[in-house]
This record gives structure tokens, sequence and C-alpha cells, in this order.
């Protein structure tokens, strides 16, 4: 089981105990504003148990993130497989996170996001990691930024599995980095 660690944060497979702060996140109507709907218990159970049999099974996934100091989960942040193959080639690896919003604010997000693509770039040698998010949620894009990720405009989509009941989260905005970059970025280019 792949964990790592930063200066504040922790991030680990998730643990039984942490089916709580899942339920929350997953069910908070701000947590989920850019989204069409909010999970049950049993939806959210059901979705914590894929997510953990994916970070058994791959080493990739929405890893808990636990601040060190409290040793307190706070939401999750991590780097899957993209299944949308009729936009994304296959083998496109996203990132993304989602957070209580009492720990909004504080930069965690951008530091465990920070830590995994150091990770998935320098580690596991991926070639390119994308993110996206509904056009207007300038939170996530804000992060996408801070991260160094590069707007692609030319691979905003319509999100396939946003119902039609909903047309103000079916645009999607993609920002992107490559290994190269990132090395690039961090003075490790040849």
């Amino acid at each position: 089981m792949m964990m790592l660690e930063t200066p504040r944060l922790i991030l680990r497979e998730w643990k039984e105990s942490d089916r709580n702060l899942f339920r929350e996140i997953n069910a908070d109507e701000k947590v989920m504003e850019f989204f069409p709907y909010r999970h049950s218990h049993e939806a959210a159970d059901a979705a914590l148990e894929r997510v953990n049999d994916m970070i058994r099974a791959t080493g990739f996934g929405f890893y808990a993130v636990e601040l060190r100091e409290s040793q307190e989960p706070m939401g999750f942040c991590g780097i899957a497989p993209v299944d949308m193959k009729d936009i994304f080639p296959f083998g496109t690896m996203e990132i993304g996170w989602r957070f209580a919003t009492r720990f909004w604010g504080n930069g965690y997000a951008t530091e465990a996001a920070n830590t995994l693509l150091a990770n998935a770039f320098e580690d596991k040698e991926m070639p390119e990691v994308v993110s996206f998010a509904v056009a207007a949620n300038s939170r996530s894009t804000a992060v996408m930024e801070r991260l160094g990720l590069i707007r692609d405009p030319a691979r905003d989509f319509d999100h396939p599995r946003v119902p039609d009941t909903h047309p103000h989260l079916k645009r999607h905005v993609t920002y992107a980095l490559t290994r190269q970059q990132w090395l690039e970025r961090s003075g490790q280019a040849f």
C-alpha cells in the first residue's frame, strides 16, 4: 500500500473510522455544489469500497488525506484513470480532490496534490496528468493553477455523466501538465 507524507499531511488508504467523513463530504451541499447529485450513506459507502479496491489493486485512486497533527481525516486527493473513452484517450490520468468545508482555505488540497504530482512524474514517470472541473468552479480551477497545471481549452468538454436536467454543470474546463513540464519547472529536465 502506498502512503505519502507532507509536512502537514498523510495520504493513505481509507479506514473504517473514516466512513462518516466520506459520507459527509459526498452529501454536503457546498462540497458537492458543482456535481448533479449528492450521495446517500449507502451510495457513499459503495463508492468508498470502490475507491479502496482501486487503491489496493493498482496503487491509484483517491486517497484519504489525514491531518498529521491530529490524525483527523479531512477529505481526499488522488490520481486515477479517467473513465471517459470518448473524451480522453485510454491511459489518461486525472488528479482530483474533495475536502470537508471546515478544512477549506488552508492549502491542504494544493499540498496533497503537489505531492501526488511529484510521485506521478518523478517516481511513476507518467507522461501527463489532467484535471477538469465545471467551468464556474473557481475554487478547483484556482488549485489547478497553483499546481502549475496549464489550461487547455481545446480539451474542454460537456461531461457525459451530467444529466440534461443540470445544463449549468455540463461544461468542463480542462487543465493538464506533462512530465516534461514538471521536470523543467523543478529543474530536473536534461
